[in-house]
């Protein structure tokens, strides 16, 4: 009986996306061993500032920013795999890097060159995914990748709480080697799908073209809106990153205890309720999830500033749960409808520049704003552009709705 559970959960997708999950397990649970515990080893190897690993943590998105702009083009023309392979070992030798690296300008360079391997992944993995998934399955499927993520999340801050306290290098090569375990998968296993590279004879050479499309406001004035308004969601993900670890520690003495619990209890509900949540929710207008969960980060982010009893802390990650597990999925469904077939990884590579953007800047930012008042008045200023935020989103994408329905 449970081989046969198991046989038709194996086969209900393609092997190709049981490749993503895996390898995205694998690689989040050594990734969330250092994100959260970034900072803060940068804080202390660079003797107490604040400013200074804000900035170094900065670098990697806003480089990889300008990298990503290009990078969803190139999926397009020259195929999702090579892109995706790329990218891993880029991210396999900056782990190599942390271990060897002894001062600012080390920590900054490898900073660089990680934000360039992120970059080149996302627009690439996502294009791959809605190459492979039917319209009507792509939030299930980005809810099972969102759920795979949640795996790293849900074991890999105690993991790092535990090792950072032994031997950070340690962290460092075990991410590494979860690199190149993914990218064996990926070489081996993982199929190309770009249509440009598949499509044989019956790829036009007017796709072709359109393929190599460069940005213009009047073509892509819809997706450009989306973008802008996704980046309060990720600024409110950066101070997770960068900020909130300080903030936590003028309200809770054992403060990596509580920020690693957090994260942990973040991942297991996740784990627990994404899947059920995205097919309850296929059907549903997704400008209005969208717009909800706005309003669900905007209670969170009140909770992260003014918490300061660990039960409402919870109570907050109940809600920033509850608001990914509705956004991201529906979010990243919109974009993929909205892209035409040979321009997914240019359309993906555009909205992932929010991403880029956001955790670049916020991180800055927040510091800044965070020396300069305090951590209750950071977290109130985002939970206002949150709110803004999510109004416009939802009158933007009702809007796409009504006129693809025409």
């Amino acid at each position: 009986m449970a081989n046969k559970w198991i046989s038709n959960v194996l086969g209900r997708y393609d092997s190709g996306i049981w490749i993503r999950v895996l390898g995205a397990a694998l690689t989040t649970i050594t990734g969330f061993m250092i994100r959260p515990f970034l900072v803060l080893y940068l804080y202390d190897k660079l003797e107490g500032s604040v400013i200074l690993p804000m900035l170094i943590v900065g670098l990697q998105p806003l480089c990889g920013l300008f990298v990503n702009w290009f990078g969803g083009g190139w999926s397009d023309r020259f195929g999702r795999k090579p892109l995706i392979m790329i990218s891993l070992a880029l991210q396999m030798l900056c782990m190599v890097g942390y271990v060897f690296a002894d001062g600012a300008w080390h920590y900054a360079v490898i900073s660089i060159v990680n934000g360039i391997g992120f970059a080149l992944y996302m627009p690439a993995a996502n294009a791959q995914m809605t190459d492979m998934v039917p319209a009507e399955k792509r939030a299930e499927i980005f809810a099972l990748l969102h759920t795979a993520f949640n795996v790293g999340a849900a074991v890999g801050p105690v993991l790092g709480l535990l090792m950072f306290s032994w031997n950070p290098s340690a962290v460092f090569l075990l991410s590494a080697m979860s690199f190149v375990a993914y990218m064996l998968l990926v070489w081996f296993k993982l199929p190309e799908t770009a249509p440009l590279k598949v499509g044989g004879q019956a790829v036009t050479a007017a796709a072709i073209r359109r393929s190599k499309t460069k940005f213009s406001w009047k073509q892509h004035r819809t997706l450009l809106v989306l973008t802008l308004l996704n980046l309060p969601i990720g600024l409110l993900y950066a101070q997770v990153e960068s900020t909130f670890p300080l903030h936590l520690q003028t309200n809770f003495e054992h403060f990596k205890t509580v920020l690693a619990s957090i994260l942990t209890f973040n991942g297991i509900m996740v784990i627990a309720l994404q899947i059920w949540i995205a097919k309850k929710t296929e059907a549903m207008a997704s400008h209005v999830l969208i717009g909800w969960s706005y309003a669900l980060f905007a209670i969170v982010a009140i909770g992260y500033g003014y918490s300061n009893v660990i039960v409402l802390l919870f109570l907050a990650e109940f809600v920033f749960t509850i608001g990914e597990m509705v956004n991201g999925p529906h979010t990243q469904k919109s974009v993929s409808l909205m892209a035409p077939e040979e321009q997914r990884g240019f359309y993906f590579s555009v909205f992932g520049s929010s991403q880029m953007l956001s955790r670049g800047l916020g991180p800055i930012v927040g510091g800044a704003l965070m020396e300069w008042t305090n951590g209750e008045t950071l977290f109130t200023v985002l939970a206002a552009l949150l709110l803004l935020a999510g109004l416009g989103q939802y009158r933007v994408l009702k809007g796409v709705t009504v006129e693809r329905s025409e």
